[in-house]
């Protein structure tokens, strides 16, 4: 990934964090007729900034696609994993979920990073810097998770990982739930489709793309594809 990345065409910009594995975004409104933001399964989670509110978007199973007027955004995305140590809540908690950081966080703390947010030339670098201090605080994460998201990502079997990391189907059913918001194999699965999607937009036909991610077939694929996103990934990809 480039040090920064310009703005899409649906004004959404990344660059890579400090934070390990983290990701800073901005996303400006779009104009009128470019491509809507919708949001895929990725297994991370997000602290955000928006009109003055400061919200945690939890781990998606389904699509999402904001409602609303269009808005400012600005947010730090986190590894998978990793976001329930620094933000102190379960991710099952906050499932499907976007939730104000005020229901999860002492209001004097919320306040002082909502002025900090606000007296700042950028609010996403606002936003980094406090994760980074909170990181501090709180120390790495758990490299056993972090081993866990690599092997599926591999594509290696729930079963075989969690014997490899020396844990029971029940501990490891547990310990993603804390840290992902579901079980390792839902991770599994969300993970296989960023897999396919990374190959397909980089023009892979879609008969290699399901091979190369671990499907059974294209039509394994398009299943899990229209289940996840909610649209057919010919529509998925031509919308951006």
């Amino acid at each position: 990934m480039a040090a920064e990345r310009s703005a899409r065409a649906d004004g959404y910009a990344e660059r890579p964090s400090a934070l390990p594995g983290a990701v800073v975004w901005t996303k400006t409104p779009a104009p009128p007729g470019a491509p809507g933001g919708l949001v895929l399964p990725d297994g991370c989670m997000d602290l955000l900034w928006s009109e003055g509110r400061l919200l945690v978007a939890g781990p998606d199973t389904r699509a999402f696609e904001p409602a609303g007027p269009p808005a400012h955004w600005a947010g730090l995305r986190f590894f998978p994993g990793t976001a329930p140590g620094y933000l102190a809540v379960p991710a099952h908690e906050l499932r499907d979920r976007r939730v104000d950081l005020a229901d999860l966080w002492p209001a004097p703390a919320v306040r002082r990073l909502r002025d900090r947010v606000e007296a700042a030339p950028s609010a996403a670098t606002a936003l980094e810097a406090a994760a980074l201090e909170r990181a501090a605080e709180t120390g790495p994460p758990d490299p056993l998770l972090g081993a866990l998201v690599a092997a599926l990502d591999a594509g290696r079997p729930v079963a075989r990982t969690a014997d490899a990391l020396g844990l029971g189907a029940r501990t490891l059913h547990r310990r993603a739930l804390a840290a992902f918001g579901y079980g390792p194999k839902t991770l599994a699965r969300v993970l296989r489709l960023q897999r396919a999607l990374r190959l397909a937009r980089a023009g892979v036909p879609y008969a290699a793309c399901a091979a190369r991610a671990g499907y059974a077939d294209q039509a394994h694929l398009a299943r899990d594809v229209k289940e996840l996103a909610g649209r057919p990934l010919g529509r998925l990809l031509g919308g951006g």
